[in-house]
C-alpha cells in the first residue's frame, strides 16, 4: 500500500439521500403522523459516521439543487466530510426514504428514488486526481445495480487500484433497488437472483474488503448457507470477508473459508435492548473502517464496529444515532456495564454534546425577550402593546447593523419571545446567528412556563433555537420552593435532552432576599449539578474575578462539554457592565455577553412615546451595542483560544 500523506483517509461512493423516520414507535407506516429528518443513505452513513470517529472522509455522489440536497452537504460539512465531489445535480432531486419502526425487527420503508440524483452518477462524474488523494475507497452495492453507476464505480475502481488504495465493499443489498420486489417494498431484505449474484461476482475481485450480512453474503455468493456461500465468494477474490452476524457480533475470514462453524472465530458484539435493527449496518462500517484503516487489528476494528452498531439500535435514525470517537471509546472502557445505552446518563450526554452543530468560542448577545417590561413601559407610554411587535423587528435591524459594523461573524445572538418577537425570531433562524428563547412566565416564583408543558412548546420550535429559562433561586429558599423549582427545571432539561435543543438556565438571586453574596450562584450552580441538570449555557450577573475563577472550577469539575457563561446585564449601566467584563478577563468559561435593557431602555421608551422615529431607535440601540461590544473586546481583543471541549 502507498504510505504517503494522503488528504483524506476514504471517499464514500454511493447512496445518499434523506430519510424521513416516522416518529411514532409502534405504528403502522400508514399511521404515522409526524417525521424526524434525518441524513441517510448508505454511503452516505458511512461517510458521516467515519467521520465523526476521526477520519478523513470524503463524499461522492449526486444530490438535488434543492433544500434536501443542500441539506446533506451541510450535514456532512458539518462534521468534517470533505464534499467537493458531492456534485449537484441540476436536472434531478435528491432521493428520499420513508421509514418507520414498528417493533425491533420491522421497518416499513418505502424508497423514492425514481430518476434521483445519486443514481444519475456517471464515469465522467469521476477525477482521478479526486480518487488518488485518499488512502481508500468505499463502495456501496447499490451502484452495481445500474449501468451507468455501475460504470463510475469500475472507474473509482480502476483509478483506486492505480494509486494503490484499500478498496472496500459494504454489499448493501436492497432487493427493492435491484428492480426484484414492488416499489413500495424496501423492507425485504433478501431475494434469490442468479442475475444478481452473477453481477456481483464479476466485480469482487476488486476488493481488498467485503462487508456483509449473512444473507448479502448470501447473494453474493449464490448459496442460502453461509459458509458455502462465503466459500463461492472466496473462489472470485483474494479480500477479507467480514460476515456480520447479527446480535452474535462478525466474524473475519483471511484465508479460505472454513466447513464448519467451530472453525469460526466469533467477535462478539455487546447485548444491548433494540429498539429498530435499522442502520446498524452503516454504523458497523464506519467503526470497522476506523480500525482498518489506522492499522489497529481485526479484533479492534471489530470491537468499534459491533460498539457502534450496538448502540445505534438502541437509538432512533441512523446517522444522528451514531456514536462520536469520544463517546465510542468512553463506551467501550464501560461496555459490560451499559446494558442499555440510550438509558445511560453519561453516555447520552457524551452524544449530546459531542454532536452539536456549531462552535461559539464567543458571544454578543443582544437579549431583547422582555415581554412584562416592554408591555409595562407601552402603558407608561400611553402607547398600545400592539406596536411591541414592530419595535422588537427594529432591535432586530439594530443588532444586524451593530453585528455588521463590529465584524461579528458568527459570533452574534439574539434573545427574543414569541409574545411579541415572533417576526424577529422568523427574520433572523437560518441566519447562522445564535438564538434564544425563553419558556419561563415572566417573573414567575416559583418558576412556571409561559406556554404550558415544556414538550408541547418544542415540538415546533426550530432546532437551532436555544431554551433559556431564567429562575429566580436562592440555596437558602424555603425547601418545598426548591423542590418544586427543582422538578420543573429537570423537567426543562429533560424535555431539551429529548429534542435536542441546547439549554440555556439563568440564575438571578430573588429580591426579597437580603443576603445577596455572590457566593450563592456558586451553591445554585453545586446544586443544580447535583440534581443531574447539566446545561449547555449558564447565565449569570457580572461576579468577581476570584469567584468567576470558582464557577470554572465548578463546570470543570462536574461538565466540561458545558458550552460556557454569558453575563446578564439587568438594566445596570454601561460602565458597571465593563467593570464586570474587566473580572471576567480571565474567566475562559464565560463566553461573552447577553444583555438587553442596557442597549434598548432608554430609546425604546422614547420611541414609544413618539420623542424619536424609527431610524433614530435603530441607530442609538445600534451604538449602544457596540458600545458594549467594544468593552468586552477591550479585555477578550480576539475570540476566546481555550474553550471548552464541546
Amino acid at each position: 500500500m502507498a504510505t504517503q500523506q494522503k488528504q483524506l483517509d476514504v471517499i464514500c461512493l454511493g447512496r445518499i439521500a434523506v430519510d424521513f423516520y416516522a416518529q411514532q414507535i409502534g405504528a403502522r407506516l400508514e399511521d404515522a403522523s409526524t417525521f424526524s429528518k434525518y441524513l441517510g443513505g448508505s454511503s452516505g452513513n458511512v461517510a458521516y459516521g467515519t467521520a465523526i470517529q476521526g477520519l478523513k472522509s470524503g463524499m461522492l455522489a449526486r444530490v438535488g439543487d434543492e433544500h434536501m440536497g443542500r441539506f446533506l452537504r451541510e450535514e456532512l460539512q458539518r462534521v468534517g466530510a470533505d464534499t467537493q465531489s458531492l456534485i449537484t445535480d441540476k436536472r434531478r432531486l435528491t432521493g428520499l426514504v420513508i421509514l418507520g419502526i414498528k417493533d425491533q425487527e420491522t421497518f416499513p420503508l418505502i424508497f423514492y428514488r425514481e430518476n434521483c440524483a445519486d443514481m444519475a452518477l456517471t464515469p465522467d462524474d469521476i477525477d482521478e486526481n479526486y480518487i488518488a488523494s485518499s488512502r481508500a475507497l468505499a463502495i456501496t452495492g447499490t451502484h452495481l445495480s445500474h449501468p451507468k453507476t455501475r460504470a463510475a464505480v469500475l472507474k473509482a475502481l480502476e483509478y483506486a487500484h492505480r494509486h494503490e488504495l484499500r478498496t472496500a465493499l459494504d454489499i448493501d443489498y436492497r432487493p427493492v433497488l435491484w428492480g426484484l420486489t414492488s416499489l413500495g417494498d424496501g423492507e425485504t431484505r433478501f431475494i434469490e437472483s442468479e442475475k444478481v449474484t452473477r453481477e456481483l461476482q464479476e466485480v469482487l475481485h476488486h476488493f481488498n474488503l467485503i462487508v456483509g450480512t449473512e444473507e448479502e453474503f448470501h447473494i453474493a455468493g449464490g448459496s442460502t448457507d453461509t459458509l458455502i456461500a462465503l466459500q463461492n465468494v472466496r473462489k472470485v477474490t483474494q479480500a477479507t470477508l467480514v460476515c456480520k452476524r447479527g446480535a452474535q457480533g462478525c466474524s473475519v475470514f483471511e484465508g479460505a473459508i472454513p466447513t464448519d462453524w467451530q472453525q469460526v472465530k466469533l467477535h462478539s458484539g455487546v447485548r444491548v435492548e433494540v429498539l429498530n435493527v435499522l442502520g446498524a449496518g452503516d454504523a458497523f462500517m464506519s467503526g470497522l473502517l476506523r480500525g482498518y484503516l489506522n492499522d489497529e487489528g481485526w479484533d479492534q476494528a471489530c470491537r468499534y464496529a459491533n460498539a457502534c452498531g450496538a448502540l445505534v439500535v438502541s437509538r432512533h435514525g441512523c446517522a444522528p444515532a451514531m456514536p462520536t470517537k469520544l463517546e465510542l471509546d468512553d463506551y467501550l472502557q464501560r461496555e459490560r456495564e451499559v446494558k442499555r445505552p440510550d438509558l445511560d446518563a453519561r453516555l447520552n450526554h457524551l452524544h449530546r454534546v459531542t454532536t452539536r452543530k456549531q462552535q461559539w468560542p464567543e458571544l454578543c448577545v443582544f437579549a431583547f425577550d422582555h415581554r412584562k417590561q416592554l408591555a409595562d413601559m407601552a402603558r407608561e407610554a400611553g402607547a398600545s402593546t400592539e406596536r411591541i411587535p414592530q419595535l422588537k423587528t427594529l432591535l432586530l435591524a439594530a443588532a444586524q447593523a451593530a453585528a455588521a459594523e463590529a465584524g461579528l461573524h458568527g459570533n452574534s445572538g439574539i434573545l427574543a419571545d414569541t409574545t411579541y418577537g415572533q417576526a424577529a425570531l422568523n427574520a433572523i433562524t437560518g441566519q447562522g446567528w445564535w438564538i434564544g428563547r425563553p419558556v419561563e412566565l415572566p417573573s414567575s416564583r416559583p418558576l412556571r412556563l409561559e406556554h404550558g408543558n415544556i414538550g408541547s412548546q418544542l415540538v415546533d420550535w426550530p432546532q437551532e433555537h436555544v431554551v433559556k429559562c431564567l429562575v429566580f433561586y436562592h440555596p437558602q429558599d424555603a425547601e418545598a420552593l426548591r423542590r418544586e423549582q427543582d422538578e420543573l427545571i429537570v423537567d426543562v432539561y429533560r424535555g431539551c435532552c429529548k429534542s435536542g435543543h441546547e439549554l440555556l438556565l439563568e440564575v438571578i438571586l430573588p429580591e426579597g432576599n437580603a443576603d445577596k453574596d455572590e457566593r450563592n450562584y456558586l451553591q445554585v450552580m453545586e446544586h443544580f449539578y447535583q440534581q443531574g441538570i447539566l446545561p449547555d449555557w449558564w447565565k449569570l450577573p457580572p461576579l468577581s474575578a476570584a469567584n468567576w475563577q470558582k464557577v470554572g472550577e465548578l463546570i470543570e469539575t462536574h461538565d466540561p462539554f458545558c458550552r460556557g457563561v454569558l453575563i446578564l446585564g439587568l438594566d445596570s449601566p454601561q460602565e458597571t457592565l465593563k467593570a464586570g467584563f474587566a473580572a471576567a478577563a480571565d474567566a475562559h468559561w464565560v463566553k461573552g455577553f447577553a444583555v438587553g435593557r442596557t442597549i434598548f431602555g432608554t430609546s425604546s421608551r422614547l420611541w414609544l412615546q413618539g420623542e424619536i422615529d424609527d431610524a433614530e431607535l435603530v441607530e442609538q440601540v445600534k451604538q449602544k451595542y457596540l458600545t458594549l461590544i467594544g468593552f468586552w473586546r477591550q479585555y477578550r481583543p480576539q475570540p476566546v483560544s481555550k474553550t471548552s471541549r464541546s
